[in-house]
């Protein structure tokens, strides 16, 4: 994408698209949104033309969020600025959670990107928590004149755009902005401050054993599979044949170096090993770090923790901020990062423990040449066949070759910033769809083409692609023809190609001989203990939630019974014995017609108005004895949360929350029956 400041210079690069010219309302010259006195107050265009909501359960539109602050964020989420700005957006969120409603407007640039699920998967991934509505046709894009991703529109209270602005590192103009329109609408009585309920995407669905992993690194060797379980924010280490070996990380978001049971990372990515010392791409906290496997131990190389926002740099590591490293390829002594914030590629100099810019002038372009001259698009992928480094040139859709010799960078195949599809041929006519990921085998070179949902062929030689695997659509399919779903991480071990299948959860692996593709299953791996907390402190919540109200049951009197719940899963799934399932019964109605029995209650005496538990272990049916008493009418209420999964534990995990009322009838008929029985399903959508 070709970069434009729209604002002032000094505001990072931000992804430009061709649309049509509004930013002339903005001051260019002070960075700052020009207010409604400074200039004809406009009335900002409804949300609407695209293909729907994700994190809300209806569609909202701006005239009933009057008396909110409203802030547009127009993105695409292949876009590295575009992620950079979330945890802007997220504090902005905390600070006016109860004046503030952030939607993120995607406007999509990749084919792919245009798919609601796609869009849903990096919601989840990013643990976006605002509304995003689904721009596809560019609806909304062109009623607001946007120009640039990422440029977010502040509305106010009453429904008028305050002003506009582009790129990264915005954040303190945008509060400053906020904070006045807040005061000013709140003196004037005019400010709703009731908090926006939300039903975000995250409620739907359950906790896996991993979570977006970005890239696998395996040691044939050492019998050692390296998994970056990206969103779990650690490093698995297996056998290669699924064997769980150890994890790497506490699960946390966090910056820690220390023993493997106390360190910490953010959405890791590439690794590289040399040895008994295995690097990592510590994406979000913008650090390298070193993981000594014989010793136990994380320790940070290279980075402060900061994003940086320069382009040109040259000094010990440690003191050097990073900005996103994508990738990692280790040539002698020289580690090489896929820097994919500032579209270059750095090196760190293992001996000397250095960092410096290594290729590329930070331009987002596809631009040939000198080291230092030559144009790069968030690169993202790296491999080596020892004399040249490829590169997997995302944004470009390109793949590139530097010289490790003469220094020269020049693009093997591929398109350009806005010429990408899914075509296999030589050199330009290639078409690639923001690639992630490659591996150098045999003198060709493996390309996880990430939005075609392709593994393909590079023979550098003759510059011609192939695919080998994958439908180019999403999918989980094994067998000879198989599905990936944005596979971004490619190795090989022992005639095995391992891939990231990041969609998925899963890790797959290709035989390279028989061509079978399998997914393979890691015994004993269960999610960070600080997730699985988390989700069991809300054991009263009742996410993804469908409510039925049952026709009358009778019951006979003086009875003891038994509440039988009965939920049919889908073919192919089962609860997840990772989860804590939950359930809560209670007499919602009437007298003491109806008692419950609490077999954790001491002293129980079968007339409790309430049970509930939270259980790893619970199997259906699910039995609740009660007692019912003399004659009369009465309601039991039944909530029931369920994480359930694919049978091999990877891809698909959802959660569903079901509540059923049952009116009762206490009768003194003596055909009447003793049981209570609530049957249901749910699916795999």
């Amino acid at each position: 994408m070709i970069y434009r400041v729209l604002i002032v210079v000094t505001v990072l690069l931000s992804c430009s698209f061709a649309g049509t010219a509004w930013g002339d309302r903005i001051n260019r010259t002070k960075g700052i949104f020009m207010s409604a006195q400074q200039g004809v107050r406009v009335r900002a265009p409804e949300i609407a033309g695209g293909r729907g909501w994700l994190n809300t359960e209806k569609s909202l539109s701006l005239a009933a969020l009057k008396g909110k602050v409203v802030l547009l964020d127009f993105w695409t989420y292949g876009c590295i600025n575009c992620i950079h700005i979330i945890p802007d957006l997220k504090r902005l969120e905390e600070k006016y959670a109860n004046q503030l409603v952030v939607i993120g407007v995607h406007s999509a640039k990749f084919e792919n990107e245009k798919e609601t699920e796609n869009i849903r998967r990096i919601i989840l991934r990013y643990e976006i928590e605002h509304p995003v509505y689904n721009d596809a046709e560019f609806k909304v894009w062109q009623s607001y004149g946007i120009r640039a991703w990422p440029t977010q529109i502040l509305i106010d209270p009453a429904g008028y755009m305050v002003g506009s602005i582009s790129g990264e590192g915005n954040y303190d103009r945008i509060d400053r902005a906020i904070a006045k329109i807040v005061d000013d609408f709140r003196q004037r009585g005019e400010l709703n401050e009731e908090p926006l309920k939300l039903a975000l995407e995250r409620a739907k669905v359950g906790i896996l054993p991993l979570a977006f992993p970005g890239k696998v690194l395996a040691d044939a060797k050492g019998d050692r599979l390296f998994i970056a379980d990206s969103n779990h924010n650690r490093i698995v280490i297996t056998k290669l044949d699924g064997t769980l070996v150890e994890t790497i990380g506490t699960g946390e978001r966090a910056f820690a170096d220390g023993a493997f049971d106390k360190a910490s990372f953010y959405r890791p990515q590439g690794m590289s090993l040399d040895g008994d010392n295995l690097y990592v791409a510590d994406t979000e906290n913008h650090l390298i770090r070193r993981v000594d496997l014989k010793a136990r131990t994380v320790t940070t190389i290279a980075g402060t923790g900061k994003q940086s926002l320069v382009y040109f740099k040259q000094g010990p590591g440690r003191q050097i901020g990073l900005n996103s490293p994508w990738d990692l390829q280790l040539v002698g002594r020289t580690l090489y990062i896929a820097m994919a914030g500032p579209h270059q590629i750095w090196k760190l100099d293992l001996d000397a423990e250095t960092v410096s810019t290594f290729a590329g002038s930070g331009r987002e372009a596809r631009l040939d040449g000198p080291l230092l001259e030559a144009g790069f698009a968030q690169p993202s992928g790296l491999a080596t066949d020892g004399k040249s480094l490829f590169v997997a040139d995302s944004e470009s859709n390109i793949i590139r070759a530097i010289d490790l010799n003469s220094g020269l960078v020049q693009t093997v195949v591929g398109g350009d910033l806005f010429k990408f599809g899914d075509v296999d041929g030589v050199s330009d006519d290639v078409r690639l769809q923001h690639p992630l990921g490659l591996y150098a085998l045999d003198g060709k070179v493996l390309i996880a083409d990430t939005y075609n949902h392709k593994i393909k062929q590079l023979d550098p030689a003759t510059r011609s692609v192939r695919t080998l695997f994958g439908t180019g659509k999403p999918g989980q399919s094994d067998g000879p023809s198989p599905s990936l779903y944005e596979p971004a991480g490619l190795s090989v071990a022992n005639n095995k190609l391992y891939v990231a299948d990041t969609n998925n959860h899963a890790v797959r692996v290709v035989d390279l001989k028989t061509k079978e593709t399998s997914t393979l299953r890691i015994k004993g791996l269960e999610p960070p203990a600080a997730l699985i907390a988390a989700v069991s402190t809300d054991s009263d919540a009742g996410p993804n939630s469908e409510e039925v109200i049952l026709a009358s049951q009778r019951l006979r009197a003086n009875q003891d019974g038994t509440l039988v719940v009965q939920v049919d899963l889908p073919a192919g799934y089962h609860l997840n014995p990772m989860a804590p399932q939950r359930y809560r019964v209670s007499v919602e109605s009437g007298g003491p017609q109806v008692g419950l029995v609490s077999s954790s209650a001491s002293g129980a005496t079968g007339r409790e108005r309430e049970v509930k538990a939270t259980s790893k272990n619970l199997r259906l049916p699910l039995r609740i004895s009660f007692r019912a008493y003399e004659a009369g009418k009465a309601e039991v209420r039944v909530q029931l949360t369920l994480f359930y999964c694919r049978e091999d534990n990877t891809g698909t995990c959802r959660i569903k929350t079901l509540v059923w009322r049952a009116p009762i009838d206490v009768v003194t008929d003596t055909v009447a029956s003793n049981d209570i029985r609530i049957q249901g399903r749910v699916t795999a959508e």
